[in-house]
């Protein structure tokens, strides 16, 4: 059901680029942004650090290693492809900017 408020988080699979390989889809939770909120993040995008602005983002994975601050650092920096991945995908479901699969 369709609601006025935007629940706080949402899931979604985002492919996630391996060097070498094909992409791995990985569920993601991020944290839902109203439209003024989104405006002032983005404001703010060209001083956070990669790191900072995933950590921004999301709320929590469903990979074997536990979300923490130390994780993100080493999925960032051997994943190079994934942190635009994320902020890409992260947009674009906030806007709706893409085309959704049947």
């Amino acid at each position: 059901m369709f609601k006025l408020k935007a629940d706080p988080t949402f899931s979604a699979k985002v492919a996630f680029p391996v060097a070498g390989g094909a992409s791995v889809d990985v569920p993601i939770t991020f944290k839902h942004r109203t439209k003024a909120e989104l405006n002032e993040w983005l404001k703010g995008s060209k001083t956070r650090s990669d790191e900072d602005t995933f950590l921004d983002m999301v709320q929590g994975w469903e990979i074997d290693e536990p979300f923490t601050k130390e994780n993100v650092a080493i999925l960032l920096q051997h994943h190079i492809g994934v942190a635009l991945a994320a902020y890409q995908f992260y947009i674009d479901e906030l806007t709706r900017h893409r085309e959704k699969n049947s």
